[in-house]
């Protein structure tokens, strides 16, 4: 799917953490990333970017951004989210491969879902929420397939929350994920909390996680 691939000292850090990535479904691709074939059009990554096992919040990435910021508790690593490129879509408006965070991160035909991608994983999963994810005291949602012959497959979201500035908002409540798919000025994401999940558009300044799905 893609051809450029970007070589950067976070992305060899990345690889090596999700290499170690707990398995929960089916299989790995070439680079040792585990997923999940919940009998959907893509396969979805068991963690996000920049964590090392589910219940991690991993790595925070503004839209179209690939480098991201981590929290260490007090405050973010270098860096900002109040930048991005000008013309990172394609013509369907899409991220292109130079500014989609998992397919730089991860090469491969790995890539941070498409608005469409999430909605299929919402339509296709039971989603349960959770404030206590296998006993990791870690909030979130389960998304478990419905298709015939994949409902023994689920993949845990965390809820993450969201970071602007020097602030992280809404961790252990909300959970934010970037689609790929570009919104006017603004993009889509995945969005949910203890009641409901569904797809929005926001600012795309916003650090939010990336799960990341690849075919």
């Amino acid at each position: 799917m893609c051809k450029k691939i970007h070589i950067s000292i976070y992305s060899v850090l990345s690889l090596l953490m999700v290499i170690s990535c707990e398995k929960d479904g089916t299989g790995s691709n070439a680079v040792g990333y585990e997923y999940v074939d919940l009998g959907l059009s893509v396969k979805w990554a068991t963690c996000n970017i920049g964590a090392s096992k589910p219940e991690e919040y991993g790595t925070y990435f503004a839209w179209g951004d690939v480098t991201g910021q981590t929290w260490n508790g007090s405050e973010w690593s270098d860096g900002g989210f109040s930048t991005y490129p000008s013309y990172e879509v394609d013509a369907s408006g899409i991220l292109k491969p130079e500014y989609d965070a998992a397919h730089v991160n991860l090469g491969g035909s790995w890539h941070t879902p498409t608005k469409a991608e999430q909605q299929e994983l919402i339509d296709n999963c039971t989603s349960t929420w959770t404030n206590d994810y296998n006993g990791t005291g870690v909030a979130g949602r389960v998304f478990t397939s419905k298709k015939d012959g994949y409902t023994d497959k689920s993949i845990f979201l965390p809820a993450a929350g969201y970071c602007r500035g020097s602030r992280r908002h809404y961790a252990g409540y909300f959970g934010y994920y970037w689609s790929s798919s570009f919104s006017g000025d603004l993009a889509w994401s995945l969005c949910f909390y203890s009641d409901d999940v569904g797809t929005y558009n926001d600012y795309r300044f916003n650090g939010r996680s990336v799960r990341p799905v690849t075919k």
